[in-house]
Parts: C-alpha cells; structure tokens; sequence
C-alpha cells in the first residue's frame, strides 16, 4: 500500500508531450490519485500565469491546491494567495548581467508574469518563442530594468550549442553564489543560493505537516535534480538527461510523450502492476 501523500510534478518534459499537452491517461492517474487523497503539486520554473489553463484542466483550483513556482522561488495556493517567496536582489541582478552579457548572453529578468529582455549586442532572447504565455519587454540596458519590482529568477534563453559553449566559459564564482542550471537545452536558469524546486516542496510539506518520505517527484532536467534526491521517492523521465536517471530512485520506462507520468502513478501511488 503506498504511503505518498504528495506528488510533486515537473512540466516541460515530464507531464507535458512535446506539443505542451498534458494525455488522457495522464489526466486520469492524477484523478485516481487525488481520489486516493495525494495531493497533486504542480513544481515548475514557470511562474503559474505561465502555464495557461492547466490548473483548470487538472481541476486543481481550489484553496487545498499548491504550485511549487520559479523553481520553489514561490510556493503558492493555486488560487494566487502566496505561502513563501525568495527573491533576487537589484545588486545580485546586476552581477548576473554584467557576468551574462560579458559572456555574449541575452538577460531575461522575470517578474511574476513579466519578462525583461536585454540583448547582448546583437544577440537577443529567443525567450517569448520557448514561453508565449508570458508578458514581454525589450529593454536596452540594465538601468531600463524597473527598481521598484520583484525580481523572481534570471535566465538565458539562446541556441543550444551556442548556450552550452558560454555556460563553458562562466566563471566558478556564479555558481558557488547561484543556483545555476538549464531546464531545457536551450534555457539556463539563475536563483538564488539554496532556492530550487526542494526548498519549495519542504516550505510546502511544512505547512501541509508532511515529510520528505511522503512525497513523489517527477522530473526529466537538470533544475529537478534537488527535488529528486530530496523526495521519498524521486521518479526521472525516461527522456530525462543522464544526470537526473543518475539522482532519481526509479525510472519510468515511457516517455513524456507516452504518459510516463501515468506509469509511475499507476506503479507507485495506485499499486496497479502494468
């Protein structure tokens, strides 16, 4: 009999298919384990107005449903009512850029919903194509970033080969201070030290009177990694990169685009053998 009382859900590449669609199949595990009372989280870098009609879909719009946002910058009711939030400062953010544009790469800024975009010469984000949903704003420099703003994360969004020959060349320095890491191959993400998608899920479980053993997390990048060693039982992708196979307990042997999520709750949370 299982004892998981929370499953904690990655997106891009975990319950979404290629096309950002979320299976029937899916749908109807995630039913079948909420009837069984394990409350579903959505546990994603997006912040939640950035997901579209999801919540909706899933029927998780009530006061009792939780969203891990911005990579666990945010931990909120899913009716907006906000839990915990971590933040960038205005002096943190000026390192980032400074260091990002030094290296030839475009800043994105997010703020909730808005996306402050600075070029890097003649290179510009590719961010509003990998993310539409959110509000976007060209800016020149840094200087035309508001101040009276909160700064959720920082990232890069640029040609893969490209982004993977600049993360080379970053220095040590950022990543001893940042969490840093990529979400999708063409997406580099930049939090605060010791903000990610575990410290949000722990925020959570607190608050729910919930332990780390209790919960089941899915994910497939490498900005899932701290979830997945954190949960009681860590569930990669079988489309996940090597890394997070590597940190996970366990790995579906169906893809994103093959419901992988309903196999793992149906094995894991509803005790059906396929």
């Amino acid at each position: 009999m299982s004892d998981i009382k929370l499953l904690a859900l990655d997106l891009d590449g975990t319950l979404f298919t290629t096309e950002k669609t979320v299976s029937d199949e899916n749908k109807e595990a995630l039913q079948k384990a909420r009837e069984k009372g394990v409350k579903v989280v959505i546990t994603t870098g997006r912040p939640l107005k950035a997901i579209g009609n999801l919540l909706e879909e899933l029927d998780l719009i009530s006061e009792n449903d939780y969203s891990i946002t911005f990579n666990g910058g945010l931990v909120q009711r899913n009716t907006g009512d906000i839990l915990d939030k971590s933040s960038l400062s205005r002096e943190q953010l000026a390192d980032l850029h400074t260091m990002l544009d030094n290296t030839g790469l475009p800043t994105d800024i997010l703020s909730d919903g808005i996306v402050y975009s600075i070029p890097s010469g003649d290179r510009k984000s590719q961010y509003h194509m990998a993310n539409p949903l959110l509000t976007f704003v060209e800016v020149e420099n840094f200087e035309q970033v508001p101040k009276d703003i909160v700064y959720n994360k920082v990232v890069t969004v640029t040609d893969a080969d490209f982004l993977d020959k600049q993360i080379a060349q970053l220095p040590e320095w950022l990543f001893e201070n940042f969490e840093a890491y990529k979400s999708r191959d063409i997406i580099f993400e930049l939090m605060p030290k010791g903000v990610h998608k575990a410290f949000g899920l722990n925020l959570l479980c607190n608050h729910l009177g919930f332990e780390a053993s209790q919960v089941m997390a899915m994910g497939d990048e490498a900005n899932d990694l701290s979830m997945l060693a954190w949960a009681g039982l860590g569930v990669a992708m079988a489309n996940g990169v090597d890394i997070a196979k590597k940190t996970a307990k366990a790995v579906t042997t169906k893809t994103n685009d093959q419901s992988g999520v309903a196999e793992a709750v149906k094995r894991y949370i509803l005790d059906e053998v396929e």
